[in-house]
């Protein structure tokens, strides 16, 4: 939802560091990225949830370097972009189950299912109408490809995230309310999709 907003300054965040790091290939950051990914969510299964914390925040930084890299070097790549995209949905999957791995409880249980659903639900709204965009030609030139706007997007993620971590005592409410807003993410895309482009499909 303020992924837009926050673009610019995130980009300045980065500036720093990714020109340090030009010389490094934006897929060994996305690598990279995916290691430490896996590394909290190890973390997370044995119930250390300040390290996973921390691990998980490492992750996101390190994953927006990788596009900064790329700019910055003049590297963009569809593969870098699908690389990218396959590491941050293998640890959107895996982070929410460390963590009912360490706490199973039948409703947690639950609640993850919800949660996990509500993401393949999610990733099919935005990537096929991603496509349709594309194909209409509808060019972005700051990501690999279109990414619709809706309620939760990538701060929004980090923020869900960053609260299961710090309150897993809380997991049932915190994955079931992140399913509900992902849900009407996916509404707001429906009803984007039949107000805008219901012409031409």
């Amino acid at each position: 939802m303020i992924d837009r907003y926050l673009r610019s300054a995130k980009d300045k965040v980065l500036c720093f560091t990714a020109k340090a790091l030009q010389k490094i290939h934006p897929n060994y950051l996305s690598l990279s990225a995916l290691a430490i990914g896996l590394m909290g969510a190890c973390a997370l299964a044995l119930g250390h949830y300040g390290l996973g914390l921390a691990l998980w925040l490492f992750n996101r930084y390190i994953d927006g370097l990788d596009g900064a890299v790329a700019r910055i070097s003049q590297q963009q790549s569809d593969q870098g972009g699908y690389l990218d995209i396959i590491c941050d949905f293998a640890i959107y999957a895996l982070l929410p189950i460390a963590l009912t791995i360490s706490l199973p409880t039948p409703s947690n249980l639950w609640a993850l299912v919800a949660l996990l659903s509500s993401f393949y639900i999610n990733a099919a709204s935005w990537m096929y109408l991603a496509a349709l965009l594309e194909k209409r030609a509808v060019k972005h030139s700051l990501t690999s490809i279109i990414m619709p706007a809706g309620l939760i997007e990538g701060a929004e993620t980090i923020l869900f995230f960053s609260l299961f971590m710090l309150f897993p005592e809380h997991l049932y409410q915190l994955f079931s309310l992140m399913a509900t807003l992902v849900i009407i993410t996916v509404i707001q895309r429906l009803w984007w999709v039949f107000r805008r482009l219901s012409r031409e499909l």
